[in-house]
């Protein structure tokens, strides 16, 4: 499997960045040797320094090449877009966009796992990885990205809000890690364009599904059954 245009195939180690960096996407075709070990160099790396991507230990590489494969099967069945930044002729970093299962949701999608090698931060890449996933998904007709980050992890929030997102909810002490807590911290970007052809209810009670809140007088002789029952 061909991972990045310029990723030169089993080169590993880390040294500064200084080369033009480009967007290579994963096909669907199960990963080769030379990808999975492009990929565990940066997976390895992020998870040595504790990286907030979802894993809570650090991988090793069979592990690398199954959670690979896996979105390699996605990328297939037309739910994922994986994209890869290449500099200094290697894979320095990987994200990807994942739609969302149910058929309701579906037209929405989640950004996931979006990690740059320890040594190539501070050159620019995970802005560039996150500027194609915004464009590709739009490209995608994607209508609205969301992602979530770990309510410790402060310049993933100001990078993902340099590019439009924005906060929508957060969830406290949801993240663990032992017996630690973090806040989950949830992100939205609208990617409809202007006179997008929906009808957008919001959260007014019409259309399939719909229902109203009774009363809460009704609601409680509703539980209490039948006047005059035993």
């Amino acid at each position: 499997m061909g991972i990045a245009a310029n990723a030169a195939a089993g080169q590993l180690g880390a040294e500064p960045v200084g080369a033009p960096a480009e967007i290579g996407w994963l096909p669907g075709d199960p990963p080769d040797a030379a990808a999975v070990d492009a990929v565990h160099r940066v997976v390895e790396a992020v998870m040595r320094l504790g990286g907030a991507v979802g894993w809570v230990h650090v991988p090793d590489r069979a592990e690398t090449a199954g959670w690979l494969a896996e979105i390699a099967a996605e990328v297939a069945g037309g739910r994922t877009r994986a994209a890869l930044v290449s500099a200094a002729g290697r894979v320095q970093g990987i994200g990807r966009w994942t739609r969302y299962a149910k058929p309701t949701v579906a037209m929405n999608a989640e950004v996931l796992q979006l990690m740059v090698h320890p040594h190539a931060r501070g050159s620019g890449l995970a802005g560039l990885l996150v500027a194609a996933l915004v464009a590709d998904a739009r490209a995608h007709e994607v209508e609205t990205l969301t992602l979530d980050v770990r309510g410790n992890n402060h310049a993933a929030m100001a990078l993902y809000e340099a590019h439009g997102f924005q906060v929508v909810g957060r969830l406290p002490d949801f993240v663990a890690v032992g017996d630690e807590r973090w806040d989950r911290v949830i992100y939205r970007l609208d990617l409809r364009p202007s006179g997008y052809a929906v009808r957008r209810h919001g959260g007014r009670p019409v259309g399939p599904g719909a229902s109203t809140a009774r009363s809460s007088g009704r609601l409680r002789r509703s539980l209490a059954g039948p006047a005059g029952a035993a």
